[in-house]
């Protein structure tokens, strides 16, 4: 259970210029949403004299802390694509061109490389002209990069372009980058706000319900699962296996599994299996294939990385450079029928590029154009370090610090994994030991 005290925002100052948002319904500062809404948890806490963990409600406030007419925001992608940065960017410009009427609005293209000088990316104005269309493309508008780049160097950028806000729109990487822009801006003594938006495939964000671009991944990846159902029960002893992302967390093969009912193992980082052994998935996949005669099998890409001898290669982002489980499944399935005197026709699906550059759907549209609106509110009122998200379906402000301490998993005794393992009928444990 998290502290009261970790989720306290960061302010610029007070709050003095009266906000030209045109509504009755602004939010108060103290607002607060319940991070556990167990009514027998939060009762023993208040019967303790403790406070319960809440977060800071999203929203428009009454006053603000930026003056509209003299406010210059700029705005950067990062990592890798993810359905509806376009829908975020254009919420972003939207929300702060017509409903605080800022006029200073650019685009930082390729990522954190648009703010060192050395890379010669130039800047990129942003209107509701420019900005119109593009929720209707996959993609980043911007562009994007990953990879770290001097702290100092960004800051100064933003100091020489007179930024007043920041809007970082990415993952785990980004904004722990976006944090550490925010403490030499703190340091430097300069008020401009960072605010950041959630954007992970994976879904593995502390305290986001939920990431931007989840929702149409796991959409987009349940087409890749049909096609190789389809294969799989359109040849003798058919076996379809389908890699998906996820480095970490398998939220996007778990929804993905429940979504379509078709796949009969599913693999992700949290639980453990062996290959081989009486227990092993191997011996399980056999049985299946035995009995059904064919077989749907979901792989997250950081499944099974101890079956590799690995360097501690690190990419761009500095995450570990992942071994691929999805052509390693494929040689030990194959030799493994093959050995055995056994015939099967694997067919080998890796959707990946394909999930990330899609346009996002509705659902997930309307989520980003939230998503950008609440964090045009809280940038105006010199909310800072922050990321907007959603806890029990209403918009939030976490700190970075909070959201970048951990990432979410799947636990293996939750209602989640439960299901999974009841969809697919695969045994809840593969393992010897």
């Amino acid at each position: 259970m998290p502290d009261a005290s970790d989720f306290t925002i960061d302010t610029l100052g007070p709050c003095t210029i009266p906000s030209p948002v045109g509504t009755d319904e602004f939010v108060p500062d103290d607002e607060r949403i319940l991070h556990d809404v167990c009514l027998d948890r939060v009762s023993d806490q208040l019967a303790r004299g403790a406070e319960p963990p809440s977060f800071e409600r999203g929203g428009p406030r009454k006053t603000i802390y930026f003056d509209p007419t003299k406010t210059k925001a700029a705005i950067v992608s990062c990592g890798g694509l993810c359905p509806g940065i376009n829908d975020v960017i254009r919420s972003l410009v939207m929300c702060l061109h017509y409903r605080y009427g800022v006029r200073n609005i650019l685009g930082i293209r390729y990522g954190y490389q648009g703010l060192i000088p050395r890379y010669g990316h130039a800047v990129m104005e942003l209107t509701p002209a420019k900005v119109e269309r593009i929720h209707e493309e996959g993609g980043s508008f911007l562009s994007s990069s990953r990879g770290q780049q001097d702290i100092g160097e960004m800051v100064d950028a933003l100091e020489r372009m007179n930024c007043s806000i920041f809007f970082c729109i990415g993952g785990d990487g980004t904004l722990r980058g976006a944090h550490a822009i925010a403490e030499e801006i703190r340091a430097r003594h300069l008020k401009i706000a960072v605010v950041g938006l959630p954007k992970t495939i994976d879904n593995d964000m502390c305290y986001i319900e939920k990431t931007f671009g989840f929702e149409t991944a796991f959409t987009v990846a349940v087409s890749a699962i049909r096609s190789a159902h389809l294969e799989a029960k359109g040849a003798p002893n058919g076996i379809g296996l389908v890699k998906l992302m996820g480095r970490d967390s398998g939220y996007l093969t778990a929804n993905a599994a429940i979504a379509l009912n078709d796949a009969n193992f599913v693999l992700v980082p949290e639980v453990r299996f062996d290959l081989d052994g009486e227990k092993g998935f191997l011996e399980a996949l056999r049985r299946r294939m035995e009995q059904r005669h064919h077989a749907v099998i979901l792989a997250a890409e950081g499944a099974g990385q101890e079956f590799f001898q690995g360097d501690d290669a690190r990419d761009a982002s500095g995450n570990k450079r992942l071994n691929d489980i999805g052509i390693y499944l494929k040689e030990r399935i194959n030799r493994y029928f093959r050995d055995r005197g056994d015939e099967v026709n694997l067919k080998y699906i890796d959707p990946s590029y394909i999930v990330r550059a899609t346009q996002a759907n509705a659902s997930d549209s309307i989520y980003c154009t939230l998503l950008g609106v609440n964090a045009v509110h809280a940038a105006m009122a010199g909310k800072t370090d922050m990321v907007v998200g959603k806890w029990n379906n209403v918009f939030t402000h976490v700190p970075i610090a909070a959201v970048t301490s951990r990432r979410n998993q799947i636990n293996p005794d939750s209602t989640l994994w439960q299901s999974v393992i009841e969809v697919t009928g695969q045994p809840r444990h593969m393992v010897n030991g």
